[in-house]
């Protein structure tokens, strides 16, 4: 998981000053349902603002983490096309199923991993926001003495959703040949630990009115 592996209902992270692409902006994220069941669906609540008319669909991953140790492991819970996006303020919720347990390595099943939001223009990959998890088992017995085959069922997912980490790559917004303002190619990686606006801390249930998306669908927004 490139920069991991180099290197609580709704947490709210304000991004606006943090995440600014040339033509699109991401404002806010919200962590829904938060801390939850492992089997649980993920639910986030994204912002963006977008500077001027996209004639193409944004492309959104959601990717969970299964190995610090490997990318092979990684699961991609969802892939979904926003679009198409008018200029101004826009907001959706990504909602994903849980990753499929077979495919984790029962040494990975517990402790910290991480579950990564992409968002790409034109097949280009420009922003990568990623939050660590705790995975662990609420009852004090089995965290003492877990099991030697991981109950998912009986594990909890607490999404460290004020501690977001982004990287950010120039790309081509449309058909010119250079990336944005001439810059050359590569990505910055930005820690938001730090100098963001922290709207809510601690836990509730999930009081958003967005509907979900799909899985594999085009979701047009005003």
């Amino acid at each position: 998981m490139d920069f991991f592996r180099d290197g609580i209902g709704t947490s709210s992270t304000k991004l606006d000053t943090i995440v600014k692409m040339a033509k699109v902006q991401i404002g806010n994220v919200l962590v829904l349902d938060n801390p939850s069941s492992f089997l649980n669906p993920f639910q986030f609540e994204l912002t963006f603002e977008c500077i001027e008319e996209l004639k193409e669909d944004l492309e959104w991953k959601m990717i969970y983490v299964g190995s610090a140790e490997s990318e092979e492991h990684d699961q991609v819970l969802d892939t979904i096309y926003v679009g198409p996006i008018s200029e101004g303020r826009h907001m959706f919720v990504f909602l994903a199923d849980p990753p499929d347990v077979s495919k984790i390595p029962v040494e990975d099943a517990l402790g910290v991993t991480v579950v990564l939001l992409t968002c790409s223009y034109r097949g280009q990959e420009f922003v990568r926001i990623g939050y660590f998890i705790n995975n662990e088992y609420s009852d004090p017995e089995l965290r003492e003495n877990p099991p030697t085959t991981p109950q998912f069922d009986k594990v909890t997912r607490n999404i460290l959703g004020t501690e977001p980490r982004v990287t950010r790559f120039k790309i081509n917004w449309d058909d010119s040949d250079g990336t944005e303002d001439g810059a050359t190619e590569g990505p910055t990686v930005e820690s938001t630990t730090a100098n963001i606006d922290i709207s809510s801390l601690g836990h509730s249930s999930n009081g958003s009115t967005s509907a979900g998306i799909p899985s594999g669908t085009a979701m047009e927004v005003a």
